[in-house]
């Protein structure tokens, strides 16, 4: 079980999204990911359902399995000393930290960045908050649908500018976990050439911000304030979900020559007033989406991407889940893995988003992946590692994976971040 960063150990103290996606994009990659939880209760996705599945006493949020794959769990309670020797025990043999807390909380138990790269100054430290680690509003507390409307994604997101709906993922958490893994991997990468490490810092309002593409260079560059318009694009037409005689489905028609084939394979008139270029075409896009429907109406959904792949025009169906990941081409992708957890068995999982291959071909990353811990799991273990790392003579970092496991704690852990 091997890839790019299987020489890499990352400490991983977040809880809920953001940090545990990032930790588990890194542990993807082969990075050895020790996730440090609260005594008692662990993160707080393991109480975050329905769905739970598993026996009475031995059941697993599924929101928590989302996040928290390729990942060994130790239960510490970091107001106690033992419990936060053990943690700074770990960071002196971490090439990462990860953390999630509010701007402040690290500091008031003795763990701040300063301190925290004084014992280890090739420590690299993602620190990721809801709305930034300083500025006017940096202390706010950080959730993703609260991050969505404030960063402008919910007025973007909807049928109508009076309609202001959530993105259907907590994508705040997500991007901001991408953009952490992304940050880190570049702090990895700097210090093979200055030996020192770095703090990294992100938050949900950068992340979303990060991703207004097109919709932020319309205000700061035209002055103009994108709007929720439902299904179909703001600056291209046709391009959205469009009815047919027994469903719906999604054309994107991005070019005068895609336009031109469409035309032609459904009898329009592409040179027609008002239609013969895309901005005209955009302007009018209620007498588009109309003639496209029109077309569109004698065909069953199934015919109808037929004859638009037959044209060359990009197309497809909306699916629900349970059809993505009965989809072949998912599974042929990597996008599906099975895994053996401790407590519920053979799972399956959705799998990690990026595959590697050599030269000839031949697929190089690793094939299998572990279940995400149940709550305390690998305690002994990482606790015997440690113990070894620290006597006189001992070996270099031993980055393999789990393997014994030791019962909870029960001590209350510290304030939750982001």
């Amino acid at each position: 079980m091997t890839g790019p960063l299987d020489d890499v150990v990352v400490v991983d103290l977040s809880r809920a999204l953001a940090g545990p996606h990032a930790t588990m994009m890194l542990g993807d990659l082969g990075a050895r990911v020790v996730k440090v939880e609260v005594p008692g209760r662990g993160d707080d996705t393991r109480g975050w359902g329905p769905p739970f599945v598993g026996e009475e006493g031995a059941r697993e949020s599924t929101y928590f399995l989302s996040a928290n794959r390729n990942k060994e769990s130790i239960a510490l309670d970091l107001k106690a000393d033992a419990d936060r020797a053990t943690l700074l025990g770990l960071v002196d043999r971490a090439d990462v930290l990860v953390e999630n807390f509010r701007p402040g909380v690290l500091d008031r138990l003795g763990l701040g960045v300063e301190t925290l790269l004084e014992r280890n100054p090739r420590l690299v430290v993602l620190s990721i908050t809801g709305f930034g680690h300083d500025g006017p509003e940096g202390g706010r507390a950080g959730y993703d649908q609260i991050a969505q409307g404030e960063a402008g994604l919910m007025s973007l997101t909807g049928s109508g500018p009076d309609d202001p709906q959530r993105v259907g993922v907590p994508i705040g958490d997500l991007l901001a976990g991408i953009y952490g893994a992304y940050g880190v991997l570049a702090a990895l990468h700097e210090r093979h050439r200055t030996g020192a490490g770095q703090v990294v810092r992100t938050s949900l309002l950068a992340a979303v911000t990060g991703v207004h593409a097109f919709q932020g260079t319309r205000w700061t560059v035209a002055g103009e304030v994108g709007r929720a318009q439902g299904n179909h694009h703001p600056s291209i037409a046709p391009y959205g979900l469009f009815r047919c005689r027994d469903g719906a489905v999604q054309i994107a028609v991005g070019s005068e020559a895609l336009w031109q084939r469409f035309c032609l394979a459904f009898g329009l008139d592409a040179d027609a007033e008002g239609m013969r270029s895309n901005p005209e075409r955009v302007a009018r896009r209620d007498q588009v989406i109309k003639v496209v429907e029109d077309a569109f109406e004698r065909y069953d959904a199934d015919a109808l991407l037929t004859r638009l792949a037959d044209a060359g025009i990009p197309a497809g169906r909306v699916r629900t889940l349970d059809e993505v990941y009965a989809w072949e081409q998912t599974a042929s992708q990597g996008l599906l893995v099975d895994v053996e957890h401790t407590s519920l068995g053979t799972l399956t999982l959705p799998g990690p988003p990026l595959r590697f291959f050599d030269a000839d071909g031949a697929e190089v990353t690793r094939r299998e992946h572990r279940a995400p811990p149940v709550l305390d799991e690998h305690a002994a273990r990482i606790r015997a590692w440690l113990d070894a790392a620290a006597r006189p003579g001992a070996p270099g970092l031993d980055a393999a994976g789990p393997s014994a496991s030791a019962p909870t704690a029960s001590a209350p852990g510290p304030e939750a971040g982001a």
